[in-house]
């Protein structure tokens, strides 16, 4: 794991242990990268519920309640099936926040609509779900390891954005 991964995962931490509220995971692409860099920094049981691996459309319909419809109209690698799968995390775990990942990371299985490459990263609470979609394919390792750290800096900017200041300004400073 990347040493920039761990330190965001340490401020992750750190924002959500002083705040008291919890994060989860609902992973496709990713296979559990995202979960594994959460789960690097020491006591992440205190706020981390877990993570969901959902590799196929079957998961994402019967654990993280992903429409069929959404599947069908927008396909799996896509902006709303992100959303849903973040809403489906913060619903099945009952979390505070979510992470969630879908995508084509390679080699093989892209299209020419969803080139090898293109990965959704849904991630926020309840009340404010956002995404953000990486687009160039530099191979599968490099691609995942990208989506991953992508995904960690996002939602430790929408900690940073979201939570009260003061927790956030300590932090940051390691308090």
């Amino acid at each position: 794991m990347e040493f920039e991964s761990k330190v965001i995962s340490r401020q992750i931490g750190d924002l959500l242990y002083a705040s008291g509220l919890s994060l989860g995971t609902g992973e496709s692409c990713t296979g559990g990268r995202i979960s594994e860099a959460i789960i690097a920094t020491p006591g992440a049981s205190n706020y981390f519920k877990g993570g969901i691996v959902a590799y196929t459309d079957e998961t994402k319909e019967k654990i993280l309640n992903v429409s069929p419809e959404t599947l069908s109209l927008h396909t799996a690698v896509s902006e709303e099936v992100a959303r849903e799968m973040a809403r489906g995390v913060i619903e099945t775990l009952g979390v505070d926040f979510a992470i969630s990942a879908t995508g084509v990371a390679g080699p093989g299985g892209g299209t020419a609509t969803t080139p090898v490459g293109t990965i959704w990263i849904g991630y926020g609470s309840k009340d404010d779900l956002r995404t953000f979609k990486l687009e160039e394919n530099f191979g599968r390792d490099i691609n995942l390891a990208i989506a991953t750290n992508k995904a960690m800096r996002l939602i430790l900017d929408f900690l940073n954005e979201t939570l009260p200041k003061e927790e956030s300004e300590e932090a940051e400073k390691g308090i």
